[in-house]
């Protein structure tokens, strides 16, 4: 074994001469403890609730979306298309018309955004995790229905279990004639509400309902806003974005699920980072309580530090020496943390022992997502300010060698 290890690690495990270095070396390595564990926990925590928020997310934007680089509408019926339709890579290949609109219920108004999807929207077996009220259903036999979300239902005190009170969608007609009646400028639908869903503010003014609908509605028999598309398990998005927008030349857009919503991952990992950096802060401030542990090391050993420069060891072997016992205090607090959070980790996903709001009703227990990479985040994280730090404790135990040695 190393000299200076084996001499480093014979410090950490003996007795000192001062109670109070013993004490300070355990708060130091205490708060390593307490910062790895606190640092990885808070990580997998976060990763359990982005994976949600982005699994919400993701049941209502499709892998690849298709819109028109100019003007609000396209029409889909084109050979290519018709070809994009039939190849045998893609799950679900959906029409989407999307218009604000006017929602009436009882005496109140609502500004929302009118969404008709057709049928191959609901190939999502997830949709329904989002439903708060009610179910997905935007047809029953001939009789239309429309999904709503939050806020709608909440700005015009909707009940989807209301089966005699109907919602009335206004849509502006494109051309506006002279008349007495304002209302003439207005295409009007009836249409009853079948449930109520809840993804973040950005889809809670949504109304979903048929493309058949939205086309009466709004009065587009052809075009669409937008072709949605999801692809089966396996296939290469990026390679398919990239195929899809070559064909069709700059007269459209083609952009995947991160491009569709660029504030909400830069927002995700925002936080990441901003929560990263505070508990890094305050590993730091633990960590950097090593060096007064091992200056006081230091002095506490003095004796032993001039024998062992009578007998020929350089201040480099007297350096080592200090340098490895912080950086065993570190590790080990941190190697010790890093056990406790995962087996937190692991006791969370099970029993789900930490809930979450009252409020949110789509998850009881506190998501937990373990990633590797975390652990490895957490370990750099520490192994670097311990380096820092013991580097800075090591040329303080020698600073002052002269003078022990003359004292002695």
């Amino acid at each position: 074994m190393n000299t200076s290890i084996y001499i480093a690690k014979r410090y950490l495990f003996a007795k000192k001469k001062t109670n109070a270095i013993n004490i300070i070396s355990g708060i130091s390595m205490v708060g390593v403890f307490i910062g790895s564990a606190t640092l990885f926990i808070i990580l997998s925590a976060f990763n359990g609730l982005e994976d949600v928020i982005l699994r919400l997310y993701s049941n209502f934007t499709p892998e690849i979306k298709i819109e028109a680089r100019l003007g609000k509408t396209f029409n889909p019926e084109t050979p290519y298309f018709n070809a994009l339709r039939k190849d045998k890579r893609i799950y679900s290949f959906t029409e989407a018309l999307e218009e604000k609109g006017m929602v009436k219920y009882r005496d109140k108004t609502f500004i929302a955004n009118i969404k008709g999807m057709s049928d191959d929207f609901l190939k999502n077996s997830n949709l329904d995790s989002a439903i708060q009220d009610g179910g997905f259903i935007l047809k029953a036999g001939n009789k239309p229905f429309a999904v709503i979300g939050t806020a709608v239902q909440t700005s015009l005190s909707v009940n989807v279990h209301d089966e005699l009170t109907p919602m009335v969608i206004y849509s502006p007609r494109p051309t506006m004639g002279s008349s007495i009646n304002p209302m003439d400028a207005f295409r009007q639908a009836f249409i009853y509400p079948s449930g109520v869903f809840a993804i973040q503010q950005e889809f809670d003014d949504i109304v979903v309902v048929s493309l058949d609908f939205a086309r009466d509605l709004l009065g587009e028999p052809n075009q669409v806003s937008s072709i949605e598309l999801t692809y089966k398990q396996g296939t290469s998005i990026d390679q398919m974005q990239d195929e899809i927008q070559e064909k069709l030349g700059e007269a459209f857009t083609v952009k995947n699920r991160k491009q569709q919503n660029v504030e909400l991952y830069k927002t995700l990992n925002f936080e990441r980072w901003s929560i990263f950096m505070i508990l890094t802060f305050v590993l730091i401030v633990a960590i950097f309580n090593i060096i007064g542990t091992l200056t006081m090391l230091v002095i506490d050993k003095k004796q032993d530090i001039a024998i062992l420069t009578s007998i020929g060891a350089d201040k480099s072997l007297i350096k080592r020496i200090f340098f490895f016992e912080g950086m065993m205090i570190a590790m080990i607090g941190c190697v010790a943390g890093l056990a406790v959070g995962l087996v937190f980790c692991l006791l969370q996903q099970h029993f789900g022992f930490i809930k979450m709001s009252q409020n949110v009703a789509l998850i009881d227990g506190y998501p937990i997502k373990l990633l590797a990479r975390d652990f490895v985040l957490v370990l750099f994280t520490v192994s670097i300010i311990s380096v820092i730090a013991s580097a800075v404790s090591a040329r303080l135990s020698v600073k002052g060698l002269d003078d022990i040695k003359h004292d002695l």
